[in-house]
């Protein structure tokens, strides 16, 4: 138990670590300080310890085993970097996220392939994520095709061309707010 706490400690850290890397890249330097900060709850991190396997997300192994995820619950209402965050189930469409967290979000998914993948990360591999989980993601057509469109230009021509203000304030106001 000991062992995990530790690495599960390490593995947040590492994520929180790129993650601001990424983000100041973005112009979004406040977002990669406070992201994730809900996961050194009680809630969320005990939670996480206790499914911690270092390979993949300890919120699907404890899904996996039991059916849900408490620590999924409460992260989702904590992080508005998340689609679910932003998702309204009795209009069965997620209203646009702003800018930040839609940016944030892009962050997240790089960086946690980056940590759990380590050294066979590759960008491409953060769009077949993305498409193989965007039947459970609650999107909207617009938020999709933004997400698909920078996911897609990272797997052609890496991160040096998206993660950038420019670029994404661009796609963001031409595919999102249609300007």
């Amino acid at each position: 138990m000991k062992t995990r706490f530790f690495k599960h400690l390490r593995l947040i850290n590492k994520h929180r670590r790129v993650i601001f890397g990424l983000c100041c890249k973005c112009g979004i330097i406040w977002q990669g300080l406070v992201h994730d900060l809900s996961k050194y709850s009680i809630t969320e991190f005990r939670e996480s310890v206790n499914y911690y396997t270092g390979r993949r997300s300890p919120i699907e192994v404890c899904r996996k085993k039991n059916g849900f995820s408490l620590a999924w619950i409460h992260h989702k209402a904590k992080n508005k970097h998340h689609v679910e965050y932003w998702y309204d189930q009795r209009n069965s469409e997620q209203v646009d996220m702003p800018y930040k967290y839609a940016v944030e979000f892009i962050c997240d998914k790089i960086a946690a392939m980056k940590c759990y993948l380590g050294k066979k990360y590759k960008p491409e591999l953060v769009l077949d994520r993305w498409l193989k989980s965007e039947v459970f993601s609650p999107t909207n057509e617009r938020m999709t095709r933004f997400y698909i469109t920078v996911f897609k230009d990272l797997s052609m021509y890496g991160e040096k061309h998206i993660l950038n203000k420019s670029y994404l304030k661009e796609k963001y106001n031409t595919i999102v707010k249609n300007k």
